[in-house]
């Protein structure tokens, strides 16, 4: 291993990184982009990007920070999350407070020097993800993935919204696009974390109810996805080489979704739906990029 992929696992491995999700906000720093280059026309500004960037990867660190502490209980109890540093004790209650503090000051600032529309979006995505998801939905109600797809659906509006100071139907059909997008994403992940869910007891599909159904939300999640996705082009936003994009990958998508699982045994059901629950993720990450992508470079 070379001096510099060391150096990036041991910063990857400090607690003031692990904490803030570093996946989640750099995952959603790529929405950011999208929305802001559609809202640019082939003509961007170049601080307006920095500061709306930093700021939204900010505010959504802060709100990773909160949920860990919030749910260091149920992490304690997960496989995929027993490690975490507010579980093991690495980093204390008071400094993970402080800190998602100072990310949201950060985040307010920056994201105050573009647009209010911006700055109220972000707030609003914020509140939903620690107040009604993190503190209630996600431990309480099989809706929580739906309420949680609000804080998920705000990153590319607020870059639409920091060259667009006030709300249009764009922001409007990138906010239920993305919303939309996020409910095959989650209940995917739930899929072949099951086990994990489970045992923290936390009331996902697949954990309350079954796969089948699971299933069948998902394929209507992506089928609405198909249409909502389209409209940018419907209200000219995009032109045809983001349609033909977003059909071709997101009617993939959806044509994956449908497919029935044949099994021989219920140990091969298991296996066969983990491995289908993967590849619809997979698609959701891929289909997001290259849609955020074509967004960017419609107008360029």
């Amino acid at each position: 291993m070379n001096k510099l992929a060391q150096l990036k696992l041991d910063v990857a491995k400090q607690p003031l990184v692990q904490v803030i999700k570093p996946g989640i906000v750099f995952g959603n720093a790529i929405t950011v982009l999208g929305g802001y280059f559609l809202a640019a026309k082939g003509h961007p500004d170049w601080l307006v990007l920095f500061q709306v960037l930093i700021g939204t990867m900010a505010v959504i660190a802060s709100g990773c920070v909160i949920n860990n502490i919030i749910d260091r209980d149920i992490d304690s109890k997960m496989q995929r999350t027993c490690d975490r540093v507010l579980v093991t004790g690495q980093l204390s209650i008071v400094n993970a407070f402080l800190y998602a503090a100072a990310l949201l000051a950060v985040g307010v600032l920056c994201l105050a020097a573009t647009t209010p529309l911006a700055l109220y979006s972000a707030l609003f995505g914020y509140a939903v993800y620690v107040g009604l998801y993190s503190l209630y939905f996600k431990r309480q109600s099989v809706w929580g993935t739906f309420i949680g797809s609000f804080s998920g659906a705000i990153p590319p509006v607020i870059g639409y919204a920091a060259l667009t100071p006030s709300i249009d139907a764009v922001y409007w059909v990138l906010f239920a696009m993305f919303a939309i997008w996020q409910m095959p994403h989650a209940y995917a992940i739930a899929v072949f974390r099951e086990k994990d869910y489970s045992a923290a007891d936390i009331p996902v599909l697949p954990v309350k109810y079954s796969f089948r159904t699971t299933q069948w939300h998902i394929t209507i999640s992506i089928a609405l996805f198909v249409i909502v996705g389209s409209l940018l082009t419907a209200f000219k936003a995009t032109g045809y080489a983001y349609l033909a994009v977003h059909l071709a990958l997101s009617g993939y998508w959806l044509w994956i979704s449908m497919k029935p699982i044949k099994v021989d045994s219920e140990q091969d059901q298991i296996a066969q739906q983990v491995k289908w629950a993967y590849k619809v993720f997979g698609l959701s990450i891929v289909i997001m990029m290259a849609l955020c992508f074509m967004m960017g470079v419609n107008y360029i």
